[in-house]
């Protein structure tokens, strides 16, 4: 029976299924995680993970280092369409695959992009307060801005990025985009840089993917040019963004809000963060529904049985390219 090591814990449904058809170990069960697999790593030829986020909160780091310990490791699953907690270079040289589960929550996640986007802009969240605190009876609740007129500037314009921007043409939202290039199919402005995309949009929207080469893309430098009636949404990951600069541009009114689904050190949010009433927060939610987290359970059970049968898995990610198809 082929052996599968699951580090994090993945929802029940994902485990209950794999374990009736191969063998699952759960680290995360283990009282003593390094002798545990001593144990079981010569025997291990998959691995199945996720984000933290999307499994127990764990955001346990799929590096060279770990996934040397396995010697007969051939491929590893990822749950959720980012994969920067994997290092696929590092697999793709030594012939390991990568999947993840793209698509399937692309217009999930654009949906909770409008969501932060309006709720940023109106100050729907903030309003809502106001009424329950039963201020609106001693005063309305002070005007808002408005999305009428406002350039939107996506930066990664891939899957989820064009979704948004279905989403906020509908709107009548002007679209920018920037991205490693320009994309011949696109009819929107391209800017090369954040920094020149930040200087000619109102709203920022991150939608790229996160990992060390974007690390911080989204800079001081970057948000002074978003200006004091821009705003910020982040979609992506928290990495891309350099967390501390946005606090202090917000405190100090470098921009005028910011709308936020992710975080450098999730779960946890700064405390400043949290004390600014006109910043909207979500605790990672983007793809969050029964429907949208079945269908990425079973895109992930999907690749794992057609790799176990010799097949191609489903849905390799792009580093995989070079990297062996199917067990051994």
């Amino acid at each position: 029976m082929i052996e599968l090591l699951m580090p994090v814990r993945l929802s029940d449904q994902v485990c209950e299924t794999l374990a009736a058809s191969f063998k699952l170990h759960r680290l995360w069960e283990a009282a003593d995680e390094a002798a545990f697999l001593a144990s079981i790593a010569p025997r291990i030829r998959g691995i199945v993970t996720g984000a933290g986020i999307l499994s127990d909160g764990r955001a346990l780091r799929i590096d060279g280092p770990f996934m040397a310990q396995f010697p007969a490791l051939e491929i590893v699953f990822n749950l959720g369409v980012g994969y920067d907690t994997i290092d696929a270079a590092w697999a793709a040289e030594r012939g390991i695959l990568v999947t993840n589960t793209p698509d399937v929550l692309t217009e999930e996640t654009a949906d909770t992009a409008m969501g932060l986007l309006l709720n940023s802009v109106r100050q729907f969240p903030a309003a809502e307060r106001w009424l329950r605190e039963g201020r609106w009876e001693k005063a309305p609740f002070p005007l808002s801005a408005t999305l009428r007129g406002r350039t939107l500037g996506i930066l990664g314009l891939g899957r989820i990025g064009k979704a948004i921007a279905r989403r906020a043409q509908a709107f009548g939202v002007a679209i920018a985009y920037c991205g490693r290039h320009k994309q011949d199919d696109v009819t929107f402005p391209y800017y090369a840089t954040p920094l020149e995309l930040a200087a000619a949009c109102d709203i920022l929207l991150v939608a790229a993917p996160g990992g060390p080469q974007t690390r911080n893309l989204v800079d001081r430098a970057v948000l002074d040019a978003l200006g004091p009636q821009g705003i910020l949404i982040n979609i992506a990951r928290g990495s891309l963004v350099d967390q501390d600069a946005l606090v202090e541009a917000l405190q100090t009114g470098v921009i005028a809000s910011a709308g936020l689904d992710v975080f450098t050190h999730e779960p946890h949010v700064p405390a400043e963060l949290i004390a600014l009433d006109h910043v909207v927060l979500f605790p990672h939610i983007g793809s969050a529904t029964h429907e949208t987290r079945r269908a990425m359970a079973r895109l992930l059970v999907d690749n794992i049985e057609a790799w176990a049968s010799g097949k191609p898995p489903l849905t390799p990610v792009p580093e995989s390219r070079l990297a062996r198809i199917g067990p051994r």
